[in-house]
């Protein structure tokens, strides 16, 4: 006789936790702002929640752990190299992430952040397997052989992995190889059931997009990019006491502007001006560019709020540093040979771990 089973068990567990950390998020927050590894605690609350649902609790935690060692990886070769970084922030089914205060401002600092990851993600696997073999515990060698594929798959040189970034400091060849490798991985493991499938067939298609954008379209066609700038309102009273004329509604002239760049944060600034109706407003520019003109292309009279409204837009390229991929000679091999054991110990690790299980 067939009996219906009530909802019950761990996952349904979790699944109401996970609910009750969404909808009380707010005051979750703000009970650990004081501590600057509030956000690091909440979210990875968050995340062993959310794997909880299709794990085991204990395979939950341990992946979650796991994860926070690669990216503490991350955050040590980052203060090492002098550059400040926040603490990591837990994304269910993508991962984690640290947010960089200053951009490296060479390959090689990149790759050396970028190789902290994989390294000691490595390093706290070796230490589950061991513990694993040492207790003879199953569950140990499992999340030691996943953190072993962990590590390996962030090796491919696909961007924005880690291999992608390590590869600025070898060679931008690796690229090609990424693209290749990446598609034979989504052809041989790709399951629509798994989330993570879907968002590294994104990241493989955004970086196969950019590939095209740096090394293809920008060869046929120079990437001048349009946007419009804020708004400036200007009062009647202030035309009105320098008698200045209020200009048409299509009038368009370029306009006087200077950029310069903060060397600490690398943020680029542009100021443009034009006598008499613009004193001074600013852009902060997302990326480094080159500008090439900043025009008002209209002006529009407010009667009833005694103001003449005038857009601009500026007309610049994104900034390619080639000096950026400049790295010596033999700092390229060292990298170059480091990655390679990396990914090679990585793969053995992984056949012993199988063996193991």
């Amino acid at each position: 006789m067939a009996t219906s089973r009530k909802p019950g068990g761990p996952k349904w567990a979790w699944t109401a936790v996970l609910l009750f950390i969404v909808t009380k998020l707010k005051s979750i927050a703000g009970l650990l702002k004081f501590s600057k590894v509030g956000g690091t605690l909440l979210t990875m609350l968050v995340s062993v929640g959310a794997y909880a649902i299709a794990y085991p609790l204990p395979f939950a935690i341990g992946f979650v752990v796991l994860i926070l060692i690669h990216e503490l990886g991350h955050s040590i070769a980052a203060k090492q190299k002098g550059l400040p970084v926040s603490a990591p922030i837990f994304i269910p089914f993508i991962g984690a992430l640290i947010a960089m205060k200053r951009h490296p401002r060479d390959a090689a600092t990149e790759a050396y952040i970028a190789f902290g990851g994989p390294l000691l993600g490595t390093i706290g696997a070796v230490l589950f397997l061991a513990a694993g073999v040492m207790l003879d515990n199953r569950l140990l060698i499992s999340l030691a052989n996943v953190g072993f594929m962990l590590n390996l798959i962030n090796l491919l040189p696909i961007h924005p992995l880690d291999g992608g970034r390590i590869s600025t400091a070898v060679t931008r060849w690796l690229w090609l190889v990424g693209l290749i490798a990446g598609l034979v991985v989504i052809i041989d493991l790709f399951s629509p059931s798994r989330p993570g499938s879907w968002i590294f067939v994104l990241l493989w298609v955004m970086f196969a997009w950019d590939l095209y954008q740096k090394f293809v379209r920008k060869r046929l066609k120079p990437d001048q990019q349009l946007i419009q700038l804020n708004t400036v309102m200007v009062p009647y009273a202030s035309l009105y006491e320098q008698g200045l004329p209020f200009p048409g509604q299509h009038h368009r002239r370029e306009l006087s502007f200077t950029t310069w760049s903060d060397l600490s944060t690398g943020e680029q600034t542009v100021r443009y001006t034009w006598e008499g109706y613009i004193d001074h407003a600013e852009r902060i520019m997302p990326n480094q560019a080159v500008i090439h003109k900043v025009e008002a292309v209209g002006c529009n009279r407010h009667d009833d709020t005694q103001e003449l409204s005038i857009t601009s837009k500026m007309e610049f390229s994104p900034h390619v540093n080639d000096r950026y991929y400049e790295v010596p000679v033999r700092t390229r091999w060292m990298f170059g040979i480091a990655y390679g054991v990396l990914a090679a110990a990585l793969g053995t690790l992984i056949y012993a771990a199988n063996h193991l299980l």
